[in-house]
């Protein structure tokens, strides 16, 4: 095992709040873990932080989901997804729950290519960036050492971080606050590392680019919705 090898995959899955539809089940789990199992060789935890483990393979490892943050609703408005209790990820004592190297991952994802050279970098922090001019970073992937960029956690309130984040324009829940508190000049992963947004790169493109390793479905589109399901390339990997 590399000296850079991670620790653990993470992911979440949680029970939505009245008036939310979840488009999330333990079937999406399921095939995430699958798709990093075939495309991450090393020895590795995978993860899903929940409140509902109801179904979730044998080779998914469940870790009770926390309440922290769990009314806390986007400054964007209430018909947007809130995810902070994904902050708790940047707690200090968080590598005694998640492993001491992890990295986060959205559920709506398709892996196409060999994981490692984007996992095993050694940076303590890397995370998706290219997405939209009005937030740096986007919270669908980061790597982490547990225990650095614990600003994160630490220096938020619910009461106002997640109003002088949506002030200084950087949208969505905790990738708003992550962007606002940390800054430019983080590591990060773009499509020079095979890394794509179906919404704003491959929507219109003719096939999959023969560079890609992964692609993040944020937003309205789903890997397994009829329309996405129609393209051979998520056919044979979402799977």
């Amino acid at each position: 095992m590399g000296a850079l090898a991670i620790d653990a995959v993470v992911c979440w899955k949680w029970t939505p709040a009245r008036g939310f539809r979840s488009h999330f089940g333990a079937s999406t789990v399921n095939v995430l873990r699958r798709m990093v199992a075939r495309h991450y060789a090393r020895p590795h935890r995978f993860i899903c932080v929940t409140d509902d483990p109801r179904g979730l393979d044998a080779a998914v490892e469940a870790i009770p989901l926390w309440r922290e943050f769990a009314t806390l609703l986007s400054p964007w408005g209430p018909k947007q997804p809130s995810c902070y209790r994904r902050l708790r990820a940047f707690a200090a004592d968080v590598g005694q729950i998640l492993g001491q190297r992890f990295v986060s991952l959205d559920l709506d994802t398709v892996v196409v290519g060999d994981l490692v050279p984007l996992w095993e970098r050694p940076e303590d922090f890397v995370i998706w960036q290219n997405t939209t001019r009005r937030t740096t970073y986007n919270g669908s992937m980061f790597l982490l050492r547990a225990g650095t960029r614990t600003q994160v956690y630490d220096r938020f309130d619910p009461r106002v971080s997640p109003l002088r984040a949506k002030a200084a324009g950087q949208f969505g829940s905790d990738q708003g606050w992550i962007s606002y508190c940390l800054g430019r000049g983080q590591a990060v992963w773009t499509q020079r590392d095979g890394v794509y947004s179906y919404r704003n790169d491959l929507k219109s493109a003719a096939a999959l680019p023969s560079d890609a390793r992964i692609v993040f479905f944020h937003g309205a589109h789903d890997p397994w919705s009829p329309e996405c399901q129609r393209l051979p390339w998520v056919r044979a990997h979402y799977q």
